[in-house]
């Protein structure tokens, strides 16, 4: 399952990083994922020197999972003040998946 770039509210990095991780997770259960199922993010960020407080928050959202992660700079968000896209990636086991 593929979570589209997903952007958070807030004001600052930390907010709008929080935001968009719950909304992810909220978008996994309603396929029945979870956290655990993501094998990897892509963080998009509009200043790079935030990157170590995004990635403490990235870090402690998904605690022991660890799933493959990238980071990059971009020069804007689709809406002026947003600071942080993230998209995500997990696996479903299908055959689970289709006996829900």
């Amino acid at each position: 399952m593929a979570v589209a770039g997903t952007t958070g509210s807030g004001n600052g990095v930390a907010a709008q990083t929080r935001d968009a991780l719950r909304r992810i997770e909220a978008a996994l259960g309603q396929v029945g994922a979870s956290l655990a199922d993501v094998v990897r993010t892509r963080i998009y960020v509009t200043d790079i020197s935030c990157w170590r407080e995004v990635g403490n928050i990235h870090a402690e959202v998904f605690g022991g999972i660890r799933p493959a992660a990238t980071m990059v700079e971009v020069s804007a968000l689709i809406t002026p003040g947003l600071l942080v896209e993230i998209e995500a990636d997990a696996y479903l086991d299908a055959d689970a998946y289709l006996d829900d």
